[in-house]
């Protein structure tokens, strides 16, 4: 098992980098969001995941093991494979994938490509408590969410955007992106819709 690899990305694609290491070039899938974080003949530390099959080996990289170990969780359900684990991370961080199973948001996760309702129905179930359990690195997501539960302004305003059609995870983002001490329900609510226009 390949754990990282550090070297030079001499190539960037749509989907994947070649990192140059001891004259050798590694082919490594990546996701969308990395990808845009990333430049040619850039000195570079990736966390990687070795898929094998009969007639494919194949590399999947991870800027932060933050990210290689959810990837792994999501690999652990059934029915979602790299590619799979791959389109969630294409789409969102870590910690909005965490938030999104903890507050049980099938919407959010559904915006994954080519992931069904089922599929994601199914990955909540299998990892909600497994996530609940364990630590995951950098979870500030996470623990604003218990945050949140203890504030009631807070929790209100995310209650109000929930009804409004905006899923968990969008309404605890805005509030907790524009939340101070001392404001109202009310204020509160209204920056956050402000927020969400700009998300």
């Amino acid at each position: 098992m390949i754990s990282y690899i550090k070297g030079k990305i001499t190539y960037k694609s749509e989907s994947f980098i070649i990192v140059e290491c001891h004259d050798i070039g590694y082919k490594i899938t990546v996701s969308t969001l990395t990808l845009t974080k990333l430049h040619e003949l850039e000195d570079i530390k990736i966390y990687t995941f070795m898929n094998v099959k009969e007639d494919n080996i194949s590399l999947f990289g991870f800027l932060t093991q933050q990210e290689q170990h959810l990837f792994h969780k999501l690999l652990s359900v059934s029915g979602i494979g790299p590619k799979g684990a791959m389109a969630f991370l294409s789409e969102m961080t870590p910690d909005e994938i965490v938030l999104a199973i903890l507050s049980e948001d099938v919407k959010t996760l559904s915006k994954a490509q080519g992931i069904g309702k089922k599929t994601v129905q199914r990955l909540i179930l299998e990892l909600k408590d497994k996530i609940k359990i364990e630590e995951i690195p950098e979870q500030q997501i996470v623990e604003n969410q218990t945050q949140t539960i203890q504030c009631n302004e807070k929790w209100e305003a995310m209650e109000a955007l929930a009804s409004l059609g905006y899923s968990r995870s969008e309404a605890m983002r805005a509030v907790n992106a524009c939340y101070k001490e001392g404001l109202s329900v009310e204020e509160i609510l209204k920056l956050s819709l402000k927020k969400l226009t700009k998300f």
